[in-house]
């Protein structure tokens, strides 16, 4: 297969794969989630700034990052406090092989925000590309928990200034996702000669 083709099937192919869909117990090769992450530092950046930030939690990390974002969310959550999703929270990492942290690295004297939170799309993107490209291993971005509460950022070493944009979740397929549907592409483009 030709790369023009490989990279065209990959893309159009890739799905997000939910906790629920994993095979519980099974840990992705650690070799695995670093090429991932050697292909997420290889994405496009302004200024080569090189933004993002990931840490990475499995094995009993998985535990750990459980208790801890379940504890930040009931200490800071507020009214939005739901008990079902502070219970969800401290059982949803330990489904998974591997969890990680994404974050961005805010250069503020250099760029708009704007520039670096695309560049970490691009590198999650990125992670998303490679495990598609592996035989049952899926996982998915999320921006759900403790993504927005400013007291979490530190669990990740990111600062004030600094963005949390979600975490990606790893494990080995059981159940497949459905096929993916888009409308024409025709439809959302203007072309100008």
């Amino acid at each position: 297969m030709k790369k023009s083709e490989l990279i065209n099937e990959l893309i159009q192919t890739r799905r997000s794969v939910f906790t629920q869909q994993f095979e519980a117990g099974k840990v992705i090769p650690d070799e695995i989630i670093w090429q991932a992450l050697e292909n997420a530092n290889w994405a496009p950046n302004h200024k080569f700034t090189e933004p993002w930030r990931f840490t990475v939690f499995t094995g009993n990390g998985l535990q750990k990052l459980a208790e801890q974002q379940a504890e930040i969310y009931k200490q800071y959550a507020g009214p939005k406090f739901k008990q079902n999703k502070y219970e969800q929270m401290k059982v949803t990492p330990q489904q998974c092989s591997h969890v990680i942290a994404i974050g961005c690295k805010r250069h503020t004297d250099q760029l708009p925000e704007i520039e670096e939170v695309a560049a970490v799309a691009c590198a999650v993107q990125n992670i998303y590309l490679t495990i598609s490209a592996y035989e049952n291993i899926g996982g998915y971005w999320s921006t759900g928990g403790i993504t927005f509460i400013e007291e979490a950022k530190p669990l990740f070493g990111l600062g004030h200034d600094d963005v949390l944009m979600g975490f990606f979740y790893l494990g080995y397929v059981k159940v497949p996702s459905v096929a993916g549907k888009r409308k024409p592409v025709e439809e959302k483009v203007t072309w100008v000669n």
